[in-house]
């Protein structure tokens, strides 16, 4: 298992040009393979960006996508859209609306998730590279509506049997193709750190226990049996990220001892840059064989944290688990949107330095 100590969760700030180039792709002003041709050229020198920057293992930025969830809803049939909101917290925070893709019909693959991305990342990474995708359990919550998705799978746990294959042969796909790592990311495992939301949930009847063991199950159930010596498959929990807002608080205390022993993934990439995140006692339920990857430099804000603090609270981290199964990355992607967070990309880079410059000075 490489240890990758200098990490990132994969999504990049969005240069100008792309968005541009975007923008006049959805008003009909620019062919698919102009846009394709911009996002190329954006993608070598994100690529660039993170080599010189010293990061273990190097993205595409999440540039050919709108939004970290892209690749399911374009890729599977089975999902319609529906307007929705979220509860941003954070700068200009409030109730905003959305739109949510939910299982409105059987969902059957169409298309293979990440194989544009992986193809052109094998060819011009120089190095190792990861393939990011979102974890099936995203849409056991956010994309089973009542009334809705329960006219055709009885419940959440019949959706996910359906789901996790797709996830599955993506992941079998990667491993045959050389992938050096695969993340899965998880926007809403937070949501049951949340004790206003879990209270919520348990007034409705929703039983977050059992519901968090069937979307450990069918995160399991595309890992179980693929043989991956060269391939590491790390899961990232995420605590919302649009323009520099967050939509859920709490520790990992309320999911540590029943998440952490069973998921059967090599590393947990945890956010932990600011007091919202709890503390490190619960990483002592991570077993001692798996990585956890320290989320210590924010991507909401442009300040760049203190190498002596951050050291700090890797040592305080390495009380629970020991020193050799940690890493340090960012806490969250800094463009898990197309709008990105409210950094530059001057920012983004000294960020990115950060981190390499600590994992040198703790790990060597």
């Amino acid at each position: 298992m490489n240890l990758y100590r200098a990490d990132h969760v994969g999504s990049l700030l969005r240069p100008a040009a792309l968005l541009e180039a975007r923008a006049a792709r959805a008003a009909d002003r620019l062919s698919a393979e102009e846009l394709r041709s911009q996002e190329d050229t954006a993608i070598l020198e994100a690529i660039a960006l993170q080599q010189a920057a010293g990061i273990s293992v190097v993205s595409d930025g999440e540039f050919r996508r709108f939004t970290w969830l892209g690749a399911m809803a374009e890729s599977v049939e089975g999902f319609v859209p529906s307007s929705t909101s979220i509860n941003w917290k954070g700068p200009g925070g409030g109730e905003e609306p959305s739109t949510s893709h939910i299982v409105g019909a059987k969902l059957r693959q169409k298309q293979r998730l990440t194989a544009h991305e992986a193809g052109f990342l094998q060819l011009h990474a120089g190095g190792s590279w990861k393939v990011t995708m979102p974890s099936p359990a995203v849409f056991q919550i956010a994309s089973f509506a009542p009334g809705v998705s329960d006219r055709v799978y009885r419940d959440r746990k019949a959706m996910l049997a359906d789901l996790a294959p797709i996830v599955r042969a993506e992941v079998q796909a990667l491993v045959a193709g050389g992938c050096p790592y695969i993340q899965l990311d998880d926007a809403f495992l937070s949501l049951y750190l949340d004790q206003d939301v879990v209270a919520r949930w348990a007034a409705a009847g929703f039983d977050a226990a059992t519901e968090l063991q069937n979307g450990i199950d069918a995160v399991n159930a595309c890992l179980d049996g693929i043989e991956r010596p060269d391939t590491t498959v790390g899961l990232h929990i995420c605590r919302g990220n649009s323009k520099s807002r967050w939509f859920t608080a709490g520790g990992y205390d309320a999911i540590a001892e029943q998440l952490f022993p069973q998921l059967h993934v090599d590393r947990f990439l945890l956010e932990y840059d600011d007091e919202r995140s709890g503390g490190f006692e619960p990483l002592r339920h991570v077993p001692r064989g798996k990585m956890v990857v320290l989320g210590l430099i924010t991507t909401k804000r442009p300040d760049l944290e203190s190498v002596d603090d951050l050291r700090r609270s890797i040592d305080l981290a390495a009380e629970y688990l020991p020193l050799e199964n940690l890493a340090i990355s960012p806490q969250c992607g800094f463009g898990s949107v197309a709008s990105g967070n409210l950094l530059t990309l001057d920012d983004e880079r000294r960020k990115l330095e950060l981190v390499t410059e600590v994992a040198h000075r703790v790990w060597g």
